[in-house]
């Protein structure tokens, strides 16, 4: 394949600075190819406006069309910094994002862009992300749709997800890895001075416990546990605080919250943690006893499970 053409849909509230920077980052990953490989395929990338936009291409940016004059392998809807598109908004360019992937485009979206691509129906049953702070809100509206906020990229071939607004870096990356190959990637990235693609978004999320669900004796325990930092989670505590029977509460807090009570008081002092490591200089070893663990051990194996990291990486990392 002599050329790849990749579209960059400039929707309704899409953010610019994200398409640009998209355009830049191929444009960069094209020259460092040419200089290593004279047989890599061109990149070739269209900025797509919408009915809804209307934008000043900068000078030497990749000139504006419409959608009339798309003919491309991928298409990328950025973040936005609006609210997440709305149904009846999004319903027409869904429709033409949907005939597009039966034609064989493979469709990529970023943090809020994920709203845009589930309206197609083509994520049912299969996994993505997007920003964590839209998980609620994506759950609520596409309750089919396995979404997995702890990953920063997935990957599903034809359909790939990415997670928050800065992510388009990762994407871009994953892109020119797949199409230019992995030497020219990690070269673009050491240019751009961004890590290459193998991040996680859990590295960077807080816990957001989900709250509007509902289930008034499920909301009792959530508070009970917020209170004390996930400290107390005895099953007897949690369910008299509930006033229901422990198996009932078990069955009806996994409903509502997606989570077993363990895991979310898990989540709880992790989260402590977390803020612990970030502004402090305690040892690990006393945050550990600080959040509620006796066994600084089985402390670290719990943080690495949810976080991505060890409390050590996680300090050298986010430290203040």
């Amino acid at each position: 394949m002599d050329e790849i053409r990749i579209g960059i849909i400039l929707y309704l509230g899409a953010q610019l600075s994200a398409a640009m920077g998209l355009a830049d980052l191929f444009q960069i990953a094209e020259r460092t190819a040419e200089g290593s490989d004279q047989g890599a395929p061109r990149l070739r990338v269209q900025i797509l406006q919408t009915g809804e936009m209307a934008i000043l291409t900068p000078e030497g940016a990749p000139e504006a069309s419409g959608l009339d004059n798309a003919h491309c392998h991928v298409l990328i809807l950025p973040p936005s910094l609006e609210a997440p598109i709305k149904s009846d908004v999004a319903a027409p360019l869904a429709g033409w994002l949907r005939e597009r992937h039966g034609e064989g485009t493979v469709l990529a979206s970023i943090c809020g862009g994920a709203f845009l691509l589930a309206e197609t129906g083509l994520l049912r049953g299969r996994a993505a992300t997007t920003h964590w702070v839209y998980a609620g809100d994506f759950r609520e509206r596409f309750p089919e749709v396995v979404l997995d906020t702890d990953r920063l990229i997935i990957d599903g071939g034809d359909i790939i997800s990415a997670g928050g607004l800065m992510s388009w870096t990762d994407m871009g990356l994953k892109l020119v890895d797949r199409f230019l190959g992995p030497v020219v990637m990690a070269q673009t990235a050491r240019m751009l001075l961004v890590d290459p693609p193998g991040r996680e978004q859990r590295y960077y999320s807080g816990f957001a416990p989900h709250l509007s669900h509902g289930d008034a004796a499920v909301l009792k325990v959530q508070h009970f546990l917020q209170a004390n930092e996930g400290r107390d989670a005895r099953l007897v505590a949690l369910a008299e605080e509930a006033g229901l029977e422990s198996r009932t509460l078990l069955r009806r807090f996994q409903k509502a919250t997606g989570l077993t009570t363990t895991q979310y008081a898990q989540r709880l002092r992790v989260a402590k943690a977390q803020e612990l490591l970030q502004f402090g200089r305690l040892p690990v070893e006393h945050i550990a006893w600080e959040v509620g663990y006796s066994d600084a051990g089985a402390f670290r194996k719990i943080f690495h499970r949810i976080v991505g990291l060890t409390p050590g990486e996680y300090r050298r990392r986010f430290n203040m």
